[in-house]
């Protein structure tokens, strides 16, 4: 049952419930109500399940670092049966767009490994973006990874700002910032082609 409906108490013992809680449900309202308002029918459900991994991947990587490779495969499978579907964009660029996304993040992730001599990237990001490519195709990973990069920016300037500075070797979850860029660019995508 809802935190919210509950009021963010638990119904058998009282215990407050963590106010994430709430916060995910208001999330997954608005990514559905947002895909049904942009594409309404078949494109909106996939779009709403899309916006919803994204979701779930975007809070466990935030909290946990962490992006399970079952979630990440459901978003990648579920992007291919979009397009089997008839959900733009073709099936052609959401390959292209799949392996790209995989090859450019592990590449990168590789060539830091190589230069630092330690790890700059967890292996599920590369898999995100690719899964995140199978969705939107090629053509929006560009902004998607700038859009991602910016937020992330944006994090670290904050952190700044309210007196927290971050050290060189301090972590940011870049599969949260992907998730984050990724369902608006969905969004604007099939927007545009309505």
């Amino acid at each position: 049952m809802s935190a919210l409906w509950q009021r963010g108490r638990c119904r058998s013992c009282g215990a407050a419930i963590d106010p994430i809680h709430w916060q995910m449900e208001a999330a997954a309202l608005a990514i559905g109500v947002s895909a049904g308002l942009v594409a309404p029918g078949a494109a909106g459900m996939a779009g709403a399940a899309f916006g919803w991994l994204l979701l779930a991947l975007a809070a466990l990587d935030w909290r946990a670092f962490w992006l399970p490779d079952r979630l990440t495969g459901l978003l990648a499978a579920i992007g291919i049966l979009g397009a089997m579907a008839d959900v733009p964009p073709p099936m052609a660029d959401r390959l292209v767009g799949g392996a790209l996304g995989f090859g450019l993040l592990w590449a990168i992730a590789a060539g830091y490994r190589r230069w630092r001599g330690r790890e700059g990237m967890g292996g599920g990001d590369p898999k995100l973006f690719g899964a995140i490519g199978l969705w939107l195709g090629w053509r929006m990973l560009p902004a998607v990874l700038l859009v991602a990069a910016l937020i992330g920016l944006g994090v670290v300037v904050a952190r700044r700002l309210a007196g927290r500075p971050m050290a060189a070797d301090d972590a940011l979850p870049f599969g949260t910032l992907l998730a984050m860029a990724a369902y608006p660019a969905w969004l604007m995508m099939i927007g545009a082609l309505a």
